[in-house]
């Protein structure tokens, strides 16, 4: 959750900045020698970025060899391992066994790939309890865009990734979470969350499942947060009724940051339609293995950033300054703006304050969602300063400031604690 430098690399790290650039390309996007990487590393972490890529590697085998039925050898490549050889001297450093000494399970959530094109994964992803599946998936549901999101009559939703490969589908079987996985739980305890993976490949695999983990927060520490935020008496008894509220991110930052332009000052089914429209005209054009049936690839920035406003305006139906804005903020993405969970979080709000029409509800909100900066604060958020009782903006700023580092979880819950009491006194 950290956002200094050392932050920055760690998660940089878990979404294979490594494996792609390796040690010095990571060092030249933080913009720092690779010497002072691994030294501040090894002081604040006790490792150095290539040890941590390959216990990242080995730790995502792991839960592979865990819960799939793929041969050791189709692991090691969805690992990301250069070599078996690398595979097993890394697995007996991490586990103290080779590879093919740990324990598998087999049952009805472990599969292989069901086809040489589009391999098929089914994981239960692990979380800390308690967790609550069914604000989650509500969130999902209430953001879901077409082509890019489909909500099951089973209860499961299914969500577009974009992965290395083209576009992988993740499927949520909510229905096998257990009803109590919200519930207050003892420290240790874990909840598996069922997940079906659809990939352009198995390289994608590591890929996908880190983008699911960060769409449905299955890395917060629940029981860390409910006691920071439990202190405070105005959230305590919010906490207390629902102690597993997670904060969900997003998939794609780009396709957050302007899905949050579209949503300014309209309802949410309205912004759930000009995102499906965005979606639709400016998908990245895919085939054979790396487009998936029935969802769009991921947008295309340098696409949008082409069009001039009042094309954006007429394809859309937007009016002419949210299409100026738009397009201002895909140039900026286009140009290499980073607001992914990732960036420097700082800059990345400095930057996006900067466009005209992006005011700071649209900077905490991109804040909260791409860059997943737990203490993001939508300070002058209509819901929000309703749950506080309609302070202004700066007087709710003053209020939320015994909640940090955790305001967006805190923003959670008074969110959903309001519009929980209104639905109730709509029913009266």
């Amino acid at each position: 959750m950290r956002g200094d430098l050392v932050g920055r690399a760690v998660r940089r790290i878990r979404d294979g900045a490594v494996d792609a650039a390796g040690v010095a390309g990571l060092a030249r996007e933080l913009a720092v020698s690779e010497r002072h990487l691994r030294r501040i590393l090894i002081e604040e972490v006790g490792a150095g970025p290539l040890q941590l890529a390959l216990t990242r590697r080995a730790h995502a085998a792991r839960a592979l060899i865990d819960e799939t039925d793929l041969p050791l050898a189709d692991i090691a490549f969805a690992a990301g391992f250069g070599s078996l050889r690398q595979f097993g001297e890394v697995m007996r450093e991490q586990f103290g066994v080779a590879p093919s000494k740990l324990a598998r399970r087999h049952g009805e959530a472990a599969s292989g790939p069901s086809s040489d094109e589009r391999p098929m994964l089914a994981l239960r992803m692990r979380t800390r309890a308690p967790y609550d599946a069914a604000a989650l998936r509500a969130s999902l549901v209430a953001h879901a865009i077409p082509g890019r999101d489909v909500i099951g009559l089973d209860g499961s939703t299914e969500h577009a990734l974009d992965v290395g490969g083209g576009t992988a589908v993740a499927r949520v079987h909510w229905g096998e979470v257990p009803e109590a996985a919200g519930e207050p739980a003892e420290h240790g305890a874990t909840i598996a969350i069922p997940v079906a993976l659809e990939l352009p490949s198995l390289s994608d695999a590591m890929r996908a499942i880190e983008i699911v983990r960060q769409m449905l927060d299955l890395d917060a520490d629940p029981l860390q947060i409910s006691e920071a935020l439990g202190a405070d008496p105005r959230l305590a008894p919010l906490v207390a009724a629902r102690p597993g509220l997670r904060m969900p991110a997003a998939r794609s930052a780009h396709e957050t940051a302007l899905g949050t332009v579209l949503g300014q000052q309209v309802s949410l089914a309205a912004a759930r339609t000009l995102q499906g429209r965005l979606a639709a005209r400016f998908a990245r054009p895919l085939t054979g293995v790396a487009a998936a049936a029935g969802f769009h690839g991921g947008i295309d920035v340098a696409a949008i950033a082409r069009e001039s406003a009042d094309e954006l305006r007429e394809a859309l139906g937007l009016t002419r300054s949210r299409a100026e804005t738009l397009r201002s903020l895909a140039v900026a993405l286009a140009g290499g703006l980073d607001v992914s969970a990732s960036a420097d979080r700082e800059h990345a709000r400095r930057e996006l304050a900067a466009l005209r029409g992006v005011g700071p509800w649209t900077v905490e909100m991109i804040a909260m969602r791409a860059l997943a900066d737990p203490d993001a604060y939508p300070a002058g958020d209509l819901i929000l300063r309703r749950a506080l009782g309609d302070p202004a903006p700066r007087a709710a700023e003053r209020i939320a400031e015994p909640w940090r580092p955790y305001r967006s979880y805190a923003t959670q819950h008074l969110w959903a604690d309001f519009l929980a009491s209104s639905a109730r006194k709509d029913l009266v």
